[in-house]
């Protein structure tokens, strides 16, 4: 994949639901001339999901990308129409509180929506009841209504925007069952129907829950798994009638704490009535590969019939609810068919492993405007406008890709579809799934394991609980306390003032080889990489825009050897891509592991054990070394993330175990604490060091980011370098806050209030040990200069803030340094 290809190309959409339709648009509205749209079923209703979806509009998430994609949802079908009739009844839509914890996170989600753009407002029961006349509003404590919100008219969008695309050159041929994909080199290079084959230079897979099965026949893993979902239709209800529009009035609600939602159906056949979805029964896994065809399903391929003993509890619950129900029975019901992954996030962009083959998968109506949009703008300028790289494709390890992971997975995100879920809280299952050979020695010293990547990550150390006592630290609200504990207190100030260790093994390792690695590294990275050997760079991974596509830490362990830090399996794939034969590419992390060494007696507990002089003198910072601690061979980097001496300890998996014991064991005069992450993220951001994913993205360049100083714009060319050279003002800046009041905290995605208007939205948060009060990070406008008084908006209360100068700890760098 290239910026910019050629539009003349051939592409070949396999779907033709809402999401190849709006694709075929999108791809037609920026200049491509082949388009082909394949559709196993008719047209009109080709059978998968967008065939049966309520079409319920929700904007808000804690995905500001998701948010982003349902916004343009709403903008886009609210302009489109098919004979006058619009393609998006703005109708709104009603969230109910009927715990005091979902009340709680109703306040949330209004932050959220303040932060993404998005209006609404929180109301009482007497407005829920407004809104809702048939409400008991006795069971409720409140609302979260959202005026914007609505429903999409999915089957009309699709033939709205078929009208367009094919206004345009695109072609729509329905009743054409895909059989293969053709390759050659690597590439696609066609898809095969039962009814011919179509040349393609880019086939995208926009097969909706069949996304595995087409999938399978390029040879490309889809982690999807199909689910069925209970859709009801109560009997008429009189109530009903009085509407000025032939389909809804009402706004879609939901009663999340009961996994359910309703929405109304004025043009029924036979009467007004209520549409009820629940995601209270048990999961209903569906193997696409049994799906009835079109022309054999009883109704269409993906509703399945109704099974009326999961409905249930939920019909007890929709009366309890609106009583007006208990006097109506349900009329009829289906189990549709709906897309799940195992972060319950979309599958978009281009394959890693077939080139030209690309996935725009797991997205429902809600996002399928957006979604489409972005991989329109990936295929044709090379990124998208809005960061997805939590929505990329190439995010999954190989073991979450397995098909026994996707079900546990996609199974558990069916469940928790509509659960108060908390940021850090880790899945269930299947864990543990990736270890560091540290792991049973910090199951030994009590740890606190929550999960990212598939890694089992400590938190904090119950061993540590003793030095946390007398710390004297605020009471934390329940929220916030979460997934949280004093002991990362005492674990941070045993950092700053003596010596921890830290389980660095999830990061990403790769290696880099061969006669054109440097000349290759200098062209795809902004830093000055043409270092003697021995030496350490902090660079950075940009698009053609500028955008920070990543961060690395580049480790020259020889003239055509590196060591590189990276970020996600889309950073392989990308340097891959790129790569010319002279340059070898592989990654190293599951053979490897790492231990941090950091605080003021960090030299005074490695020095002992290796034969290389580890002084300041002959080991500066920044500095790469491969020597020995102990028995064990040792790739050492003086670096620090967290603002304190010391160094990454890089071995191999199977010594790993020895390198722990033998730090530990020498440690244990020192005082040395092994150390969670919960204390590295509260250093790190008292340090200004920023994570890349959370805090920038490919969204933000460098110096907005407030990582210009990894870009040498004179040396010879890179990716990015045009634009950043051709960059204007600079109107946003990464901002450091802190809270003026030691005792509060937040947790990122919080609004920030400037001048009281939303101005920005928090990124990373965490309290800050060593300044006593919570530190954040914001995107800001840029005239909010370091003392400017702010507030941020957590659950509701505003909190006063203030811009600071960063770094907060340290910022002459004398501790690192010494």
């Amino acid at each position: 994949m290239s910026p910019g290809n050629d539009k003349t190309e051939s592409v070949v959409i396999v779907g033709a639901g809402i999401v190849g339709c709006s694709l075929a648009d999108e791809l037609t509205a920026r200049g491509w001339t082949d388009v082909t749209v394949l559709e196993q079923g008719p047209l009109a209703e080709p059978g998968g999901s967008t065939s049966h979806a309520p079409g319920l509009v929700f904007r808000t998430s804690p995905s500001r990308t998701l948010t982003a994609y349902a916004t343009y949802t709403v903008e886009k079908f609210g302009s489109l129409d098919v004979d006058g009739r619009s393609c998006f009844l703005p109708v709104g839509g009603l969230e109910l509180a009927t715990t005091e914890e979902r009340w709680s996170d109703l306040h949330r989600k209004a932050g959220l929506a303040a932060s993404w753009g998005v209006h609404g407002e929180l109301v009482g029961p007497a407005r829920c009841a407004e809104l809702w006349p048939s409400l008991d509003q006795e069971r409720v404590l409140g609302g979260f209504h959202t005026p914007g919100d609505g429903l999409a008219r999915a089957t009309l969008a699709c033939l709205a925007q078929i009208a367009r695309a094919r206004a345009r050159g695109a072609r729509f041929l329905d009743r054409h069952t895909v059989t293969g994909i053709e390759k050659s080199a690597g590439r696609v290079t066609g898809v095969v129907t039962d009814r011919g084959t179509f040349p393609a230079a880019h086939v995208v897979s926009a097969a909706g829950f069949w996304g595995p099965v087409i999938g399978a026949l390029a040879g490309v893993e889809v982690p999807l798994l199909p689910l069925a979902h209970q859709y009801a239709r109560t009997a008429p209800l009189p109530a009903l009638r009085a509407s000025h529009d032939p389909e809804a009035v009402r706004p879609i609600l939901r009663h999340q704490d009961q996994d359910l939602y309703f929405r109304e159906h004025l043009d029924a056949e036979g009467g007004p009535c209520l549409g009820i979805g629940t995601y209270a029964h048990r999961p209903l896994p569906v193997d696409p590969y049994r799906v009835l065809p079109y022309d054999e399903a009883p109704v269409m391929p993906s509703s399945l019939p109704f099974t009326a003993e999961d409905f249930a509890r939920s019909w007890e619950e929709c009366a309890a609810l609106l009583p007006e129900l208990a006097h109506t029975t349900v009329a009829d019901g289906f189990n549709g068919v709906f897309s799940f992954t195992p972060d319950g996030m979309p599958l978009l962009g281009e394959s890693g492993a077939l080139g030209g083959f690309w996935l725009a998968e797991a997205v429902w109506v809600t996002h399928s405007a957006g979604a489409a949009r972005a991989v329109a703008e990936w295929m044709t300028d090379g990124r998208p406008s809005v960061d997805a790289h939590d929505c990329d494709v190439r995010r999954f390890e190989g073991a979450q890709r397995s098909p026994a992971y996707v079900r546990e997975r996609g199974e558990q995100a069916f469940v928790e579809v509509y659960d108060v879920i908390h940021p850090l809280q880790p899945p269930e299952r299947p864990r543990p799934l990736r270890v560091s050979p540290f792991h049973q020695r910090q199951r030994e010293l009590g740890a606190y394991f929550l999960e990212s990547g598939g890694w089992e990550r400590p938190h904090w150390y119950e061993a540590n609980a003793p030095l946390a006592e007398g710390l004297g630290l605020p009471a934390r609200d329940a929220w916030s306390a979460r997934h949280w504990s004093p002991i990362a207190a005492a674990e941070a100030r045993a950092t700053r003032e003596r010596v921890a260790m830290f389980d660095m093994t999830p990061l990403r390792r790769l290696e880099v080889t061969g006669p054109g690695s440097l000349a290759f590294l200098q062209r795809m990275t902004s830093n000055q990489l043409a270092k003697r050997p021995g030496s350490v760079t902090y660079t950075l991974l940009l698009d053609e825009s500028g955008g920070v596509r990543s961060d690395l830490t580049a480790a020259r362990l020889g003239p055509d050897r590196w060591q590189i830090g990276a970020n996600t399996p889309a950073d392989l794939d990308w340097l891959k891509r790129h790569a010319p034969d002279d340059v070898q590419l592989r990654d190293i992390t599951a053979g490897t592991c790492c231990v941090g060494v950091w605080g003021p007696l960090a030299r005074d507990l490695v020095q002992p054990l290796t034969p290389a002089d580890f002084s300041h003198e002959a080991f500066g910072f920044f500095k790469a070394r491969e020597t020995y601690v102990g028995c064990v061979p040792v790739t050492a980097l003086r670096v620090s993330y967290v603002g304190e001496l010391g160094w990454e300890l890089y071995t191999t998996a199977d010594l790993g175990l020895r390198l722990w014991d033998t730090l530990w064991e020498a440690g244990r005069d020192l005082g040395v604490v092994a150390a969670g992450r919960s204390a590295f993220n509260s250093l790190r951001l008292e340090k200004g060091y920023r994570a890349w994913g959370a805090d920038m993205t490919a969204e933000h360049d460098p110096y907005e980011a407030g990582v210009g100083f990894a870009v040498r714009m004179k040396k010879d060319d890179f990716v990015g370098r045009a634009a950043l050279a051709a960059r204007g003002e600079t109107t946003r800046r990464l901002t450091c806050l802190t809270l003026d009041d030691p005792g509060s905290v937040v947790m990122g995605g919080e609004p920030v209030y400037v001048d009281g208007f939303a101005s920005g939205y928090v990124t990373s948060a965490a309290y800050g040990y060593s300044v006593g009060r919570c530190v954040a990070y914001a995107w800001l406008p840029a005239h909010a200069v370091p003392g400017t008084a702010v507030s941020v908006d957590y659950f509701g209360e505003k909190v006063p803030a203030t811009v600071r100068e960063e770094p907060l700890f340290d910022p002459e760098m004398a501790k690192i340094r010494r």
